[in-house]
């Protein structure tokens, strides 16, 4: 998705030079092009967020169902470990904040994996709970209570830290992106409906 969203960003961006060409056949087709950016950048966009929003099942995935039974809300990530493929790297996904006696359902591909790590964080860079779950069934969904701040180990915790560092660091240049585009969809449809 960066890679599109940096083209959707240069398109706009010249689409906002094209807005000083206004004559002849040349304007014309700067209009055309400064149109179809915009409307190309919107459906991108709406099509993203209908995306995210919606409920992520993934087929032949396996169901696991993360239950916060400490006092305090917990923000908690999931990581796959893909370890049955050397070649792929680890997958981060934030779970989200589960709050005390709630919880959440995330659905994991776990076709090159047999492994994950829950990590649960008190604020935002306070490790307070890290487990190593393995899966001797695929076939069955994963129940994880998490009832006590347990560590099950430091060497694995402090990989878990900074692959969710990593994930953290990309989702925040994503969002700075992303704003900038919607600051450019903005400026140029106010550029494209003003009167003269």
């Amino acid at each position: 998705m960066g890679f599109i969203i940096f083209v959707i960003f240069l398109s706009l961006i010249f689409s906002l030079f094209l807005s000083k060409v206004k004559r002849g056949i040349v304007g014309k087709y700067a209009k055309i092009f400064r149109f179809t950016s915009v409307i190309f950048s919107i459906s991108i966009f709406s099509y993203w967020f209908v995306k995210k929003s919606s409920i992520g099942i993934v087929n032949d995935s396996v169901s696991l169902q993360v239950i916060n039974k400490l006092p305090q809300p917990l923000d908690f990530y999931v990581i796959n470990v893909n370890n049955l493929d050397p070649n792929l790297p680890m997958e981060t996904k934030h779970i989200g904040k589960i709050r005390p006696e709630f919880y959440r359902i995330e659905h994991l591909k776990m076709n090159k994996s047999d492994e994950y790590w829950i990590a649960g964080y008190l604020g935002k860079k306070n490790l307070v709970y890290f487990s190593q779950q393995a899966i001797p069934n695929k076939n069955m969904d994963q129940i994880v209570e998490v009832q006590n701040y347990i560590n099950q180990s430091e060497k694995l915790s402090s990989i878990a830290k900074k692959e969710v560092e990593a994930y953290n660091y990309e989702n925040m240049q994503l969002g700075i992106w992303v704003t900038l585009c919607f600051l450019l969809i903005f400026l140029n449809l106010g550029l494209l409906f003003r009167k003269n």
